[in-house]
């Protein structure tokens, strides 16, 4: 019988480059505590890496009385990553070094909805790699509001985009020659938060992301849920109020219908709270400023999102919940509905659930992206299919000079 390689084990790899990274040389036995993994399963880490061309053995730690431990460093030439947000009338774009740290941003212009769209985003991701590092590119990640086949195949139905069918993944792999890794844009940053964020210490979190959407990223047992159709995590088009709002999935009084962005500035704009051409910034300044009926926009919709989150709660058993995206710059106002309704409406054995909110950028999402890309050279379990192969293999040759 084949055993199941464990995920876990294989997102530790990502997070002892991410750790190197972020806080310099250690030893073994610091990265073990810090990580929190066992001494013996750091060996086996670290000997994979060193055999892969991604770490290099330093000098000698101080000792306290032992035998001195080898520094560890990190190989920074080792690789790099893009990773791509698009939304509607605009794209993001970050590089990230093998440790996950962005070395670049920019943000362009785009029309999702144009008949050019795909030869456009390939122009302006052909002008971003342009001014990129010399370090290998090991790939592109690309994260969409919308559902997505497969990351291997990248078939993209979003109705966001009002994309039906859309072969970004294949198109984008003939045009650059380069693995590319498409992923729904939550899920995206769920892989992150797992690398990186909270999802160090929790095998099991919610990642709820407002803004202008609601979306959800599941993760269970150190794995991203994705569903049969890729698509799982959709809380927005959760059915909350009976003859709401229409909704752009096509139905009506879906969560998103309700609390989205636009349905908030729909609100204030009806009650004469900012002006019509006046976007979010205006209705977060106007609560902000302490004007009652715009702070109770953003707590009654923080009151909705909280019932709601709390039955997904009582269906996934999360260990905690991490809260993201451009909505959270309101969060102040978010969370005077948000906290008490989700923990009245928490059976009392789940009230006690950490709800952690990040703060935010809007290259935060294309870092996610990236995060697919870095992901996959230590994947046990093969979700980005023939593409994470291929960044594997380019990080192999290029640690071992091949060109």
């Amino acid at each position: 019988m084949m055993l199941r390689p464990s995920p876990r084990t294989d997102v530790n790899r990502s997070a002892v480059l991410a750790h190197l990274g972020a806080h310099g040389h250690a030893s073994r036995a610091d990265l073990a505590r810090s990580l929190n993994v066992s001494p013996a399963l750091m060996t086996s880490l670290t000997k994979d890496l060193l055999s892969d061309g991604l770490l290099v053995e330093l000098e000698n730690s101080p000792s306290q009385g032992g035998r001195p431990g080898r520094m560890l460093g990190l190989v920074s030439t080792a690789g790099r990553a893009i990773g791509v947000k698009v939304v509607a009338d605009h794209v993001a774009f970050v590089e990230v070094g093998i440790d996950g740290s962005v070395t670049r941003s920019a943000s362009e212009t785009f029309d999702a909805s144009a008949s050019t769209m795909l030869s456009d985003l390939v122009v302006l991701l052909r002008h971003f790699i342009a001014g990129g590092s010399d370090a290998p590119l090991l790939g592109i990640g690309v994260g969409v509001p919308g559902s997505v086949d497969s990351q291997e195949n990248g078939l993209v139905d979003s109705t966001q985009l009002t994309w039906n069918q859309v072969p970004i993944g294949t198109e984008l792999r003939r045009e650059l020659s380069l693995p590319v890794i498409v992923e729904n844009n939550v899920n995206a940053l769920a892989v992150a938060e797992r690398l990186y964020g909270i999802g160090r210490s929790h095998d099991n979190f919610l990642v709820v992301t407002i803004g202008t959407g609601i979306g959800g990223g599941i993760v269970i047992d150190g794995t991203v849920l994705r569903g049969s159709r890729g698509g799982s995590g959709e809380l927005g088009h959760i059915a909350v109020a009976v003859d709401g709002p229409a909704c752009t999935c096509g139905n009506s009084g879906c969560l998103e219908a309700v609390i989205g962005e636009a349905a908030l500035l729909r609100t204030a704009r009806d009650a004469g709270i900012i002006p019509v051409s006046a976007g979010i910034a205006a209705l977060r300044d106007a609560a902000d400023r302490g004007e009652t009926n715009a702070a109770r926009i953003f707590s009654d919709a923080g009151e909705l999102l909280g019932r709601t989150l709390a039955g997904v709660v009582h269906t996934l058993d999360p260990e905690a919940v991490v809260v993201l995206g451009e909505g959270t710059a309101a969060w102040d106002h978010w969370s005077i509905g948000f906290e008490p309704a989700f923990r009245s409406h928490l059976i009392s054995s789940r009230r006690s659930i950490p709800v952690t909110v990040e703060t935010w950028q809007d290259e935060s999402w294309a870092q996610g992206a990236a995060a697919l890309v870095l992901a996959t050279p230590f994947d046990a379990d093969g979700v980005a299919g023939n593409q994470g192969s291929l960044v594997r293999k380019r990080l192999v040759e290029q640690s071992r000079g091949v060109a």
